[in-house]
């Protein structure tokens, strides 16, 4: 579904991307080319700050935005999705937040007014909060990162947990195809 919010923004969808007939679009979203928006998915952009503005959600190229996620933003604030991010099943991603580029995101994980450095993999079940995750660490599964915590005990990202990475959006990007082909046969 695709809406308008109550400030009368309505979502521009680049004509390339899928979106899933069951997920919620909602205002100021920008989703560029390539983009897959999975089933019961739910991006909104309909709170204003103090001077009654809000900034942008914007997905970058190639990203996909997977089964049951929710992206939103606290007080307008902006929430950006760089090229080649993967946001798994069920993860939360609430603004202010800038995730960078072929960052990956797992299943359930938590973004709360961070920045999530390009190349960056936060695995499954994982918050960060609070804080800015550098560009090429590897966050394991149930961390909780925020703004006290010590970021020199977190490692890089290896070449077998990018090449995972990679092969998501990958993936993805193929299922846009797929999926834009299929939309003309109902």
């Amino acid at each position: 579904m695709i809406r308008k919010n109550p400030s009368g923004d309505l979502p521009v969808i680049h004509e390339d991307a899928y979106v899933d007939q069951t997920a919620i679009i909602c205002g100021k979203v920008i989703i560029e080319r390539n983009v897959f928006i999975g089933p019961y998915a739910v991006i909104r952009a309909d709170e204003l700050n103090e001077t009654g503005d809000m900034d942008p959600i914007i997905i970058g190229a190639n990203s996909n935005i997977q089964d049951g996620v929710v992206i939103h933003s606290k007080c307008g604030g902006l929430v950006r999705i760089g090229e080649n991010t993967s946001i798994a099943h069920r993860s939360i991603v609430h603004g202010p937040c800038v995730v960078g580029n072929n960052v990956f995101i797992g299943f359930n994980s938590v973004l709360f007014n961070c920045t999530i450095g390009d190349g960056s993999v936060i695995r499954h079940n994982s918050v960060v909060e609070g804080c800015d995750v550098p560009e090429g660490f590897y966050v394991p599964s149930t961390t909780n990162i925020h703004s006290s915590f010590d970021l020199s005990k977190v490692e890089k990202v290896t070449p077998a947990v990018s090449e995972f990475s990679e092969d998501v959006a990958r993936t993805n990007t193929e299922l846009v195809r797929g999926y834009k082909k299929l939309q003309n046969e109902f």
